[in-house]
């Protein structure tokens, strides 16, 4: 196949600046986990879909789908002008490796799941357990523009997972040259989107993109490119937003009472849910009436209200304003949505708590809260530390902070007691978050184990209910239910995030689903 046009490696045009609360995980499309790098990773590289400004998925790389009418076989014709930026065509070849890739044990995917539990793409499970080798995963190039793909079951929403990163191609040839290296550096990195990498080490504090002039819909892209720094301190952030150094920043704490009557000030839903997650494996956490003391000990209005960023308090394992029924209805509605398991209520939380105590044959508890150390996080993490032990004189909180990848890993190890975390949707159903307490599932950090629960998500997922949506809604909502009778997790606010926005900027796309912004048609 005869190669293509290549960058230019000097463009002209607006530098949008930009900052980023914490460092980068990975920009490699088959290992990142923050939102974070999903942004940076959607800036360079097109899946077979990409999200609309409105939140609709949208043909990227896809020119034209064709679904079997048992829903189990898609065939995505490609667009034949979209090149790498060495200049190779991108090919159906590269979605199968790139698939391939991520559910391949060896890769140690963090979001291989999302092709076996989510996509349900064939042979994923056994490839995902090491029965299988990665190459009878249930995909194939029929020729370089046509790549098919087999379910074992329908999946209603399988468009709308070919935006999230995993899901990404990647060229075998170039990450294979690279190794160990791949997606380190702007010369172990390819694009086939909208910008180029041109400044970034996995240890440094600024990221910087030029448009990329070979993107097959560069007439649309009208910024020069893009720079990050990563700061912490919102204080920080603020004097260089003021001083014109940045033109976008998310602030919290005190600067958001500073900064909110601003005509630049923005509060933006950003989709994700901040909440407790209890490790079971720990003697105290194991017990389900201390779980449940701490819930209703906490009132989630004074953490709202203390972190003055549009945050909402949250009462359900699944945010609002996300997922929908084929009526419109909201999965979660407003309000407290499980006031019998979930509503500050002291008297409530002290009967629980006394019974814990019972229980764990102790008269006072010793314990350390887990938390990232970035500033809302803290925020949030001293309000709850403060308000149980307000309650409750016997229990001495100590906070942990770390930074969020420490954080990320000593949760994931089950090496902590009980800890701040958060999720946002990779996509618009509930099981992005439901599936989160399957056994098994990487993201599963408090190690709940309930069978009855691991079945009825199994059977929304390839079960008997995969294909019948009223009733399927029914169960994800009874799932829901079982979650937070449990305490398996304690559900503390839904995050909006204090944005400060230069008035020159038009056209950010928000998205509260995987990439959360989008620069591809931002004017400065």
């Amino acid at each position: 196949m005869s190669r293509g046009p290549v960058p230019d490696k000097s463009v002209s045009g607006k530098i949008l600046n930009i900052s980023l609360d914490t460092s980068i995980d990975s920009l490699d499309p088959q290992k990142a986990v923050y939102a974070s790098a999903f942004e940076l990773i959607g800036n360079m590289i097109d899946g077979l879909m990409q999200m609309d400004d409105d939140g609709s998925v949208k043909k990227a790389l896809c020119k034209e789908e064709i679904v079997s009418s048992d829903g189990l076989h898609y065939t995505f014709k490609l667009r034949d002008d979209v090149y790498w930026s060495n200049g190779v065509p991108v090919t159906a070849h590269d979605f199968v490796y790139g698939w391939q890739r991520a559910i391949d044990p060896a890769t140690k995917s963090e979001y291989a799941f999302m092709i076996s539990d989510i996509a349900q793409v064939k042979n994923a499970t056994a490839i995902q357990a090491g029965q299988m080798d990665a190459n009878q995963l249930g995909v194939r190039a029929v020729d370089d523009y046509t790549f098919e793909v087999e379910l074992q079951v329908p999946v209603s929403y399988f468009d709308q997972l070919l935006y999230f990163c995993t899901f990404y191609p990647a060229n075998k040839a170039f990450v294979e040259s690279c190794g160990d290296s791949y997606a380190t550096s702007p010369e172990t990195c390819l694009a086939n989107g909208a910008f180029l990498l041109t400044e970034y080490s996995s240890s440094g504090k600024t990221l910087s993109f030029i448009k990329n002039t070979a993107y097959y819909d560069a007439s649309v892209v009208k910024l020069g490119g893009l720079h990050y720094e990563v700061i912490e301190s919102s204080d920080e952030k603020l004097r260089k937003y003021q001083s014109g150094q940045l033109d976008f920043v998310e602030i919290s704490g005190d600067t958001v009472a500073k900064m909110r009557g601003s005509p630049d000030f923005r509060s933006v839903d950003s989709g994700f849910l901040y909440y407790v997650t209890f490790n079971f494996d720990d003697k105290n956490f194991a017990n389900r009436n201390l779980r449940r003391a701490f819930t209703f000990a906490v009132d989630r209005e004074i953490i709202a209200d203390e972190l003055a960023d549009g945050s909402a308090p949250a009462y359900a394992a699944i945010p609002r304003g996300f997922a929908f029924s084929r009526s419109g209805q909201d999965f979660t509605a407003s309000g407290i949505e499980f006031p019998e398991h979930c509503s500050y209520n002291p008297e409530l939380a002290r009967r629980h708590f006394d019974e814990a105590k019972r229980e764990l044959g102790v008269s006072s508890l010793n314990l350390t809260l887990l938390t990232a150390d970035g500033e809302a996080q803290v925020i949030a993490a001293n309000s709850i530390k403060r308000q149980i032990e307000s309650l409750f004189p016997e229990v001495s909180i100590s906070i942990d902070k770390v930074p969020k990848s420490q954080r990320r890993k000593l949760m994931s190890a089950g090496k902590f007691e009980f800890g701040l975390n958060n999720w946002g949707p990779d996509y618009a159903d509930p099981m992005t978050y439901l599936a989160m307490w399957v056994t098994g599932n990487d993201n599963n950090q408090g190690n709940y184990f309930n069978p009855k629960y691991n079945a009825l998500i199994s059977s929304c997922t390839d079960g008997d209910l995969c294909t019948k949506p009223d009733e399927r809604w029914k169960a994800l909502k009874q799932a829901e239910l079982m979650v937070m009778d449990d305490a398996v997790i304690m559900p503390i606010y839904q995050k909006c995030n204090a944005d400060l926005i230069n008035p020159s900027v038009r056209n950010i796309a928000f998205h509260a689903v995987a990439i959360n912004r989008i620069y591809k048609k931002t004017t400065k």
